[in-house]
């Protein structure tokens, strides 16, 4: 419990990532990400369960090392281009998960291990106290990288301004900050939850990353990883 709100930690799983096959099950200091999400929410001390979401044997035998609870998941939810709201949805609207009657669910993906517990608990207590309906952690682009400064190729033959906003960008002190979503967590009210499509909610809390994080995506993002994690 936190703040008399029931907190349900929801780690998503699936065995086909193409990337890193099995990515999930990749270890740094010989502790499987996995392992390292399930760890962290132990140390919150304010969640009432935690669950994996997972299509795959494999990683269903690695999370009940770290005592995780199983919600195996459908062929359906399963695919490459499944969404994270498809994913939370089939959990949330599963009856024995609605029978426990949870306040709020946090998306925790294992393929995020860089967090900080003061973080996410600040976030949360953000979102309950101003009636928030969900909060992501995000870090600030580099301007280097603004969606306005961006290029692309088109016909595969000539480059061009990705946003026509572009064409007007003469100095960065013209560009607004931008923002990335990084995986370190997603905090969603249930009840909000289960009466959207998607996972874009207006009443958004943006819980900006004030330290580095990685999102790992490829071996060099695996590397980059065992080096910050000691």
């Amino acid at each position: 419990m936190f703040l008399n709100k029931k907190i349900l930690a929801l780690i998503p799983a699936r065995g086909g990532s193409k990337g890193i096959k099995y990515k999930n099950l990749k270890k740094i200091n010989k502790i499987s990400l996995i392992g390292h999400t399930s760890r962290f929410i132990d140390n919150c001390n304010f969640f009432d369960e935690k669950l994996v979401s997972t299509d795959a044997k494999k990683i269903i035998k690695e999370a009940l090392k770290f005592k995780c609870k199983i919600f195996k998941r459908k062929k359906s939810t399963s695919k490459d281009f499944t969404s994270d709201f498809e994913v939370i949805s089939e959990v949330l609207n599963n009856n024995s998960i609605k029978s426990k009657k949870f306040d709020y669910v946090i998306y925790l993906q294992p393929t995020s291990p860089l967090r900080k517990i003061s973080h996410l608990k600040n976030a949360l207590k953000y979102v309950i106290n101003h009636n928030y309906h969900c909060s992501w952690s995000i870090s600030k682009i580099d301007m280097k990288f603004h969606p306005k400064k961006v290029l692309k190729i088109k016909n595969n033959k000539f480059l061009s301004i990705y946003q026509n906003e572009g064409k007007k960008i003469y100095a960065r002190q013209q560009l607004d900050d931008v923002y990335i979503r990084n995986g370190v967590f997603y905090i969603f009210k249930i009840s909000k939850f289960l009466k959207s499509k998607d996972i874009f909610f207006t009443k958004n809390y943006p819980s900006i990353t004030n330290y580095n994080v990685v999102n790992i995506d490829t071996i060099s993002d695996l590397k980059i990883a065992r080096n910050k994690i000691k």
